[in-house]
């Protein structure tokens, strides 16, 4: 799905400020609301609003803030929507900060590529049954898929720059058969593997989602939103107990994350990376929940992968589903124009990159080459190269371009493309 994001207006309104080595301080209140318009042909026109809400006190901190809340409602017009509000505060608790998302997907039209990245054949040309009229897209590789998600995570300092972090996270997600008109009569994916046994039939609906994270966090870089300088780790453990479904679906996982940024070319040009790993220590996934990146303070709206906007740009959305995945991403940023506008600080940066990432630990695999749904090929490296452009307002809000192209036909064709907000790391 391609969404358009019209920048219209930058409506902003601030307390008075003072100039300093060349930017606008900011202080008080800063509002920053965008209208959000798109279309998919599927799913409709969509429209709707998001806004950024920053707090800068005195000014004393800038570009940091203490608090920072977005809101955004968006609906298509055949019945999608997107409901969240997510908050930053790094004021409100001494040498700590909270973070809190609350967030409602409905995907009528969610994709679904099966097990295990290249275990899987994708075929994109995929026939058509000769009973559906002429002109008739293929379902094959799509679901239903609705998810409520709430979540809370608290990072204290220790020493220096290493904190303590806990997470309390919940999900409600419901899954089901791709269920558009425009798809009737198709057997798709999700068909296949119902039949197969490879999605249990006590879980081809969904179910609920508990998680209780702790873990450590080290962090040096000079901004949150565009660091240009300076690395972050976080380690954490994820237990998830079946607490509500009673289904059997107990689990504990490792996060690993690193992300480190080298200036160039002073604040001008940046090498950026991150190395990503999350593994299953014990216990069993449900396959509705296999795609899930258990960060405990998120970039991005989406927190799935790999895959999409979140993970492997280029790379079909959830197009490689396991219980444990490493990939990197490594980008060049370069900020190539400075101005002043509206009573803000702005910045265009285009950013270069190239993603990278496999299954470490199959999910189901032996059932999968039992199934004659295995293509007879184990997963391998994933891989994709693209470039995007950045507009950033006050280092901390970031409208994003970015388009890229798989390097392999399985991993998906034609252009990918995503305007949204921020980097991906």
């Amino acid at each position: 799905m391609k969404r358009i994001i019209l920048l219209l207006a930058a409506l902003s309104f601030s307390v008075p400020f003072i100039a300093q080595k060349n930017d606008i301080i900011k202080t008080g209140w800063n509002f920053g609301p965008l209208p959000v318009v798109g279309f998919d042909s599927d799913l409709g026109f969509q429209y709707g609003l998001c806004c950024d809400i920053f707090n800068y006190g005195d000014g004393t901190n800038y570009p940091q803030y203490n608090y920072k809340i977005n809101v955004e409602a968006s609906t298509y017009t055949k019945g999608s929507s997107i409901l969240r509000t997510y908050g930053d505060f790094k004021t409100l608790i001494p040498d700590g900060k909270l973070f809190f998302d609350i967030t409602y997907f409905n995907a009528p039209k969610f994709g679904f590529y099966g097990y295990n990245g290249f275990a899987q054949t994708f075929d994109p040309d995929r026939s058509i049954p000769a009973t559906l009229p002429d002109g008739t897209k293929s379902g094959y590789y799509m679901m239903s898929r609705n998810q409520f998600r709430a979540l809370a995570s608290v990072q204290k300092t220790i020493t220096g720059n290493f904190s303590a972090a806990l997470g309390l996270a919940y999900y409600h997600i419901s899954t089901d058969r791709l269920d558009l008109k425009d798809y009737y009569g198709q057997v798709t994916l999700y068909d296949e593997y119902l039949d197969a046994g490879l999605i249990r039939n006590y879980e081809k609906n969904g179910g609920n989602v508990t998680q209780f994270r702790v873990g450590m966090v080290y962090d040096t870089r000079d901004h949150d939103s565009d660091p240009t300088s300076g690395e972050n780790i976080e380690v954490s453990l994820v237990y998830s107990p079946d607490m509500i479904d009673d289904l059997g679906f107990d689990n504990l996982g490792l996060y690993l994350s690193m992300s480190q940024y080298k200036s160039i070319l002073s604040d001008r040009l940046t090498f950026a990376y991150r190395l990503l790993a999350q593994a299953k220590l014990w216990g069993e996934i449900p396959f509705y929940f296999t795609n899930n990146i258990n960060s405990m303070f998120f970039r991005k709206m989406y927190t799935e992968g790999l895959g999409g906007n979140a993970s492997l740009r280029g790379i079909n959305r959830n197009g490689v589903l396991s219980e444990g995945f490493a990939m990197c991403n490594a980008e060049i940023r370069w900020r190539i124009y400075d101005f002043k506008f509206i009573n803000q600080n702005w910045q265009i940066a285009t950013n270069p990159f190239f993603d990278a990432g496999m299954a470490i630990q199959p999910y189901r695999l032996e059932e999968q080459k039992n199934s004659g749904l295995y293509s007879g090929t184990e997963d391998g490296v994933h891989c994709t190269a693209g470039l995007g452009f950045k507009l950033i307002m006050n280092h901390n809000m970031v409208v994003s371009f970015e388009a890229a192209k798989a390097l392999e036909s399985n991993d998906g064709t034609g252009l990918w493309s995503n305007i949204g907000f921020n980097y991906l790391f």
